[in-house]
């Protein structure tokens, strides 16, 4: 008797299975966003269904640690002929038994959210994504930037372990391999910000965006902007209502919005005020 797909065995992805999580990407109408898929398998834990019918994943994941404070939870999709069968609610559920009394984060379409709170996740934010050719809009943002060195990782780390809450050591060491730019901002001798442009899906990602005010953060997108031959994308904290304006009067537009759902913390650790938008929102 064949076993119930609510029974399926979960296992552990790794980067061999690079292949098959980007096929599983394109199941579901997304871009194959293999770039994205690497550095997560790498930096993080996959776990997958294999498919009954031996054709690829039923359904995949990957969940990005930084120690017993938070972990994020992200690229959760199920192949569609899988669909509304309670293969995702089954590969969720050992998520959240793998990582007990670990609090967790991730961003929700709206497609996905009744079941997260089904699994005790609550509604905590939203992030607005924007993308489109970048035009300057107004005068020009006024802090100084520059290409990031190997010099400027130990401040980077400071800064962002500051500004998220806890250590991404282990995610931020791979940025220089895995973006196209990498830029700070400095105020005398202090790192005041960085940020990163990264490829995907005929874009350039915005992220990570951290800045100690928003004057800065525009700097930095625009350092990045500058000479860019496709267009920008970034997932913005709604509440930085005054990058997103000038964003859109910059050129882009608005796609879609997530949700940001926690589970076991009323809230995510750090300084939201500085946090302008995420590496990804598969691994915050």
């Amino acid at each position: 008797m064949p076993t119930p797909l609510t029974e399926l065995p979960v296992r552990r992805l790794t980067t061999a299975d690079l292949h098959v999580c980007a096929n599983l990407s394109e199941d579901r109408g997304w871009p194959r966003e293999e770039h994205k898929w690497g550095l997560l398998l790498a930096a993080g834990k996959g776990y997958g269904i294999d498919a009954p019918d031996a054709e690829g994943l039923a359904a995949g994941c990957v969940v990005t640690s930084y120690g017993p404070e938070l972990s994020a939870v992200g690229m959760v999709l199920v192949a569609e002929r899988y669909a509304r069968l309670g293969v995702g609610r089954r590969l969720m559920r050992h998520v959240l038994a793998e990582a007990g009394d670990t609090p967790l984060t991730l961003h929700s379409t709206p497609n996905g959210q009744s079941l997260y709170e089904e699994l005790g996740f609550a509604h905590a934010g939203r992030a607005e994504m924007v993308r489109g050719r970048f035009r300057l809009s107004g005068p020009a943002p006024g802090a100084a930037t520059r290409p990031a060195t190997a010099e400027d990782l130990p401040a980077i780390l400071r800064l962002d372990a500051e500004v998220f809450g806890v250590d991404r050591t282990h995610m931020l060491a791979r940025l220089p391999a895995f973006a196209d730019q990498l830029r700070v901002a400095e105020a005398g001798d202090v790192l005041t910000g960085y940020a990163a442009a990264w490829p995907n899906m005929g874009t350039r990602v915005v992220g990570p965006l951290i800045a100690r005010d928003t004057d800065t953060a525009k700097s930095l997108v625009a350092s990045l902007a500058e000479g860019a031959e496709h267009p920008l994308r970034a997932d913005i904290d709604v509440r930085h209502r005054e990058l997103l304006a000038w964003l859109k009067a910059s050129g882009l537009e608005p796609i879609a919005f997530n949700a940001v759902m926690l589970r076991g913390t009323p809230a995510l650790p750090g300084d939201w005020t500085r946090r302008f938008a995420p590496l990804t929102v598969a691994a915050g």
